[in-house]
């Protein structure tokens, strides 16, 4: 760092993202994006505005806001859009966290949780996972801490049924309950419907996943109105433009154009249940994924090593140093054709090992 980084900073540990590498071509199944293109109407919408872009985006993205709340069943005032559900967790933190009221969240959840707390200067607290590294609901309840919970959690997949999150919810009144819906759309149950009933409910999703627009850098969240004005603060405060006039448009268009949507979440999910098949044929262990991605280990290869066998063979896959975490990798779910090459590339690095 330079001499001139502010000391409030000096120990602040960035999010380190997937590999995005140049180098080659691989079967890129680690950084958790969508095998498949945009929606047509996405790309058609999209398409529509780029001799528009002399002009500032709608700092209100009032059209979106039209399409979205028919589609979610929310008011407009009860909507942000945001440059990815990563903005909207840092507008969290800083809006709802602070020293009197500290953040909780699982030790082993979505990395940049513990980045926007230091970042922040937020006190904040990890309740350990299980042994089958799911959450115990019950740490949770009654906390009187801001909560943040990955549902599904992430790396491992598993999640949470609606009751559960709905006693969090209800047992922490005084405290914002953070739901990071970010793969919710591969089998999980959205929380949304409850903001309705809970006025310290925040729900994040994303349109990189399941809606195929990781490029586009779009997010949203749910609330009541009271949260979402909170967040619009922040937002107004450091960039109204946040969301620029192709991503809102693109939006428009995933929005519009579900069926795209539903059908490719079903093929995702069919390609997760094969590769889960197959892996546990050849000795692996898996969680219970609900998202776009398996966890998996095996008892006669080290997660690093697996990993670099695989990269080295072309097919690039996440692998986290953390303890808990070091023997596993997470495997995006791609197109089956990937997931057959995956298959086959594993199934040979385990020949050589034996």
């Amino acid at each position: 760092m330079s001499r001139f980084f502010s000391e409030k900073h000096a120990s602040l540990e960035p999010y380190v993202p997937g590999e995005q590498p140049k180098e080659r071509k691989y079967v890129k199944l680690n950084t958790n994006e969508s095998p498949f293109s945009p929606a047509p109407l996405a790309v058609a919408y999209a398409r529509s505005v780029i001799g528009t872009l002399e002009l500032y985006s709608d700092p209100e993205l009032r059209d979106l806001c039209d399409v979205a709340s028919k589609y979610f069943r929310v008011e407009k005032d009860e909507i942000i859009f945001t440059n990815g559900s990563d903005e909207i967790l840092d507008f969290a933190f800083s809006a709802f966290c602070d020293e009197k009221h500290p953040a909780v969240f699982p030790d082993i959840t979505y990395g940049f949780y513990p980045v926007f707390a230091e970042k922040y200067g937020v006190p904040y607290e990890t309740f350990p996972l299980e042994k089958d590294l799911s959450i115990d609901v019950e740490k949770y309840i009654g906390v009187g801490k801001t909560v943040f919970l990955a549902n599904p959690n992430a790396p491992t997949g598993i999640a949470l049924p609606l009751e559960d999150i709905e006693r969090i919810i209800r047992s922490n009144p005084d405290n914002v309950v953070i739901i990071d819906e970010a793969y919710v759309d591969f089998g999980a149950q959205s929380a949304v419907k409850l903001i309705k009933k809970y006025d310290n409910l925040l729900v994040t999703q994303t349109f990189s996943k399941s809606r195929s627009l990781a490029g586009a850098r779009l997010g949203m969240g749910f609330a009541c109105k009271e949260l979402i004005r909170d967040l619009n603060t922040l937002r107004y405060s450091t960039n109204p433009y946040n969301v620029n006039r192709v991503t809102e448009n693109a939006g428009i268009g995933a929005l519009l154009d579900d069926a795209y949507m539903k059908e490719n979440c079903k093929k995702i999910i069919e390609n997760r249940e094969y590769t889960v098949s197959e892996l546990k044929k050849l000795g692996f262990e898996a969680t219970d994924s609900k998202a776009n991605f398996i966890f998996v280990k095996h008892p006669k290869i080290g997660g690093k090593e697996l990993y670099l066998k695989l990269k080295e063979r072309g097919v690039l896959v996440r692998h986290f140093e953390k303890e808990r975490l070091k023997d596993h990798n997470r495997i995006t779910v791609g197109s089956l054709e990937q997931m057959k090459r995956f298959i086959k590339e594993t199934s040979e690095i385990l020949e050589e090992v034996k």
